[in-house]
């Protein structure tokens, strides 16, 4: 049918996630990329078993190919890996996703003018270190949105290995608006401080998780760049991550800086949450709004001692300017006992600057705050209570 069609470009659009496809989708899908001269955007996300014969005859020169997205919703079974064959000059969007993506690929040699370098859930088979990156990033001037995504941790070995290789690449990249990446904090470390991004917008990470996150690149990264500098952040505690998103201020309703770690412990994620702040803690000097939140509307867990109350200010000083916070009903308690001064015990040193504590709830909080209220009062920096009641 196509040979009676005027030679048009061809966009091929195919999304069924669960769907088994049908030969005749098949078939179509197959004549359609025999004309790879009018081939101009191929976007495929099925199953990795349906996707091994389209992704076979993706090969040869497509001249005018401009975006290529191929993923598929699993990140187990079939390996997904792009015939080598592949030559798209003209490419500007490239994603993939559960792929064995070789960093290596005569695909991103060619690719010069990308816009768009979507890696999403690398396979292990595919792992790449930081300079072979860099070395492909350096052909890439005009990208704008970059994704580096690992589908699971790295073995330690490895990770330790590689944040001591010498790295004699030096990128940048002046048009980069969006970049984010997944993996362990040691590569992201080995990787920041030869690349330069001087206009990007938005930073998007997520850590798996691990024992010490130590992040020193990252803080002199953020403070860098004047785009992600924010005066309101959001921390919320989820089922199986920590997330912290700030923003340039209050009501704005896209994040500048995003982190994602990913454990499930609500006690484990404060302990992370602590520690992670602690050293971004010159990121988060002008910070002037936060508010805590959590998934469920009361946690359960039973971790209320000492050490515990110790993690909760070690990261609420993490926030020295905040003006304003808010406190979701799930995290009200565990908030007020770690602001409590106990017998003989100077009041804690949080939160300096905290004029307003708003919070959501089911009904009153009684004298939850009281104690620590009034100690600020007698300080002479007085602090508001508002109760915002949540519906029943």
């Amino acid at each position: 049918m196509l040979a009676h069609f005027p030679p048009l470009p061809l966009i091929l659009d195919y999304l069924n996630e669960e769907g088994k496809m049908t030969p005749e989708d098949e078939e179509g899908i197959l004549l359609a990329l025999q004309h790879r001269d009018r081939v101009r955007r191929i976007r495929l996300r099925m199953p990795a078993a349906n996707l091994r014969k389209p992704i076979a005859a993706i090969d040869g020169e497509f001249p005018i190919l401009e975006f290529l997205f191929i993923g598929s919703p699993t990140k187990h079974g079939t390996t997904l890996i792009l015939p080598r064959t592949l030559h798209a000059p003209h490419l500007l969007h490239i994603g993939l996703e559960n792929f064995a993506f070789p960093i290596q690929s005569p695909l991103l040699m060619t690719a010069v003018g990308l816009t768009t370098l979507s890696l999403h859930n690398i396979l292990p088979s595919a792992y790449f270190p930081p300079s072979e990156l860099l070395q492909r990033l350096s052909l890439m001037p005009r990208l704008e949105t970059l994704e580096i995504s690992f589908h699971s941790p790295m073995a330690s070995r490895h990770v330790e290995k590689m944040s001591h290789i010498p790295l004699t690449t030096h990128v940048i990249l002046p048009n980069l608006r969006w970049f984010g990446f997944q993996g362990a904090s040691a590569y992201l470390e080995a990787l920041l401080p030869s690349i330069t991004m001087p206009l990007l917008e938005k930073l998007q990470i997520v850590f798996f998780n691990q024992l010490t996150f130590v992040v020193p690149h990252l803080v002199q990264f953020i403070g860098a760049i004047e785009n992600l500098k924010s005066r309101s952040a959001v921390l919320w505690f989820q089922r199986h991550a920590v997330t912290m998103a700030t923003f340039s201020h209050e009501g704005a309703k896209g994040h500048a800086f995003y982190m994602k770690v990913l454990c499930s412990h609500f006690d484990w994620q404060v302990a992370i949450s602590a520690q992670i702040f602690n050293t971004l803690s010159p990121v988060f000097v002008a910070v002037e709004h936060l508010a805590l939140g959590y998934q469920e509307r009361r946690p359960s867990f039973d971790w209320h001692n000492e050490a515990d109350r110790t993690k909760w200010r070690d990261l609420l000083r993490s926030f020295s300017n905040v003006k304003t916070l808010l406190v979701g009903e799930g995290l009200i308690g565990e908030l007020s006992r770690s602001l409590r001064q106990d017998h003989g015990e100077p009041p804690p040193e949080v939160l300096p600057m905290l004029r307003e504590l708003v919070c959501y709830a089911k009904g009153s909080v009684g004298d939850t705050f009281l104690p620590f209220i009034n100690v600020r009062k007698a300080s002479g920096v007085p602090v508001s209570l508002t109760v915002i009641p949540l519906p029943s």
